[in-house]
């Protein structure tokens, strides 16, 4: 079977990419997601919040414009070795680079346009193959509209893209009032790809403590039904590639994945909980299923359940949603 893929410019032995995760901070995993047949690596994100405390603690930083109140900086945990901060992140993408035979993509995580971006020049120095911008934000701010949010976005992957060459990835969220035209925007700024969908992680409320508890709730599989139904709508209708995270734990859903249109799935959740083997597990799984249905290359089928047939969209969600509505009978 022919498992490969293109994403971001490279050709890749199959669609299955390790995403940003706690695996990805150790050399020795890193090789064993190859050995185990993962086709590329994100590395986890080094956070704007990072760059900005080694860039003098913020004070200078924030007269740069980061747009990072020093108040938000006091509640955060200490960044200073977390990735192995800053210098120490730029080593691990030179180390993974030369330890590894599959492309390495960074990751960057922040909301805000101002000399951190530049710190993506110095990833594509250190050797990564590609970026992933990781936009993490909750506007919480009742006088910042819709509009706002949308061109914050937009100017900070163009600024982004004015500072690597490599290619980049977008990652984001799907709450937008019309993210279709917002998935057009982002690539018109410079993303090569889009991701979906970052998870918002939502913290739990300590009532005896009166603490905010930090909760961490790994993927489940039916996170993915809003990925997949986003891919199947804009495959078709951008240049850029897509890319589905959040979701994937099994072979099914690499096929949903794929049929709807994406071109990679990103693999996190399912690796924290099964191992670095169950990456292998996937694809002899989905060569098993595509020659039991006598598909001879991934590309085949991609995108062969997308929405790029169907000659009014709306019209058809529509129809969808009576059709799911009216399937339920009351007892």
């Amino acid at each position: 079977m022919d498992l490969s893929t293109t994403y971001l410019g490279r050709e890749l032995a199959s669609p299955l990419v390790a995403s940003a995760s706690p695996l990805g901070e150790d050399l020795g995993n890193l090789r064993r997601l190859e050995d185990a047949g993962a086709a590329a690596v994100v590395l986890p994100s080094l956070f704007e919040e990072q760059i900005a405390l080694e860039s003098e603690r913020l004070d200078r930083a924030l007269s740069a414009g980061a747009d990072v109140s020093a108040e938000a900086l006091s509640q955060f945990p200490d960044l200073t070795t977390y990735n192995l901060g800053p210098e120490g992140y730029l080593e691990h993408v030179r180390k993974a680079k030369a330890a590894l035979g599959i492309p390495v993509i960074a990751s960057l995580n922040g909301t805000s346009s101002g000399g951190w971006v530049d710190f993506a020049r110095r990833m594509e120095q250190a050797g990564a193959d590609a970026l992933e911008l990781n936009v993490y934000f909750l506007p919480t701010d009742p006088h910042l509209t819709g509009a706002a949010v949308e061109q914050q976005y937009v100017d900070l992957v163009r600024d982004v893209r004015a500072a690597v060459r490599i290619p980049l990835a977008v990652k984001v969220g799907p709450s937008f009032t019309a993210f279709a035209n917002m998935a057009r925007r982002l690539e018109e700024a410079g993303a090569d790809a889009l991701v979906l969908f970052n998870r918002f992680y939502q913290p739990t409320l300590d009532v005896e403590r009166l603490e905010v508890v930090p909760a961490l709730v790994l993927s489940r599989r039916e996170e993915l039904l809003l990925r997949v139904h986003w891919t199947a709508v804009l495959y078709g209708r951008l240049h850029a590639d897509l890319a589905i995270t959040g979701g994937v734990h099994e072979v099914e859903d690499v096929l949903q994945a794929v049929m709807a249109g994406a071109s990679v799935v990103m693999l996190a959740s399912a690796l924290l909980q099964r191992g670095i083997p169950h990456v292998g597990a996937l694809r002899r799984g989905l060569e098993r299923w595509m020659a039991e249905h006598e598909y001879a290359s991934v590309r085949q089928m991609r995108g062969s359940l997308s929405q790029r047939s169907a000659a009014n969209p709306e019209a058809y969600e529509r129809a969808n949603y009576v059709k799911v509505i009216s399937s339920y009978a009351a007892r």
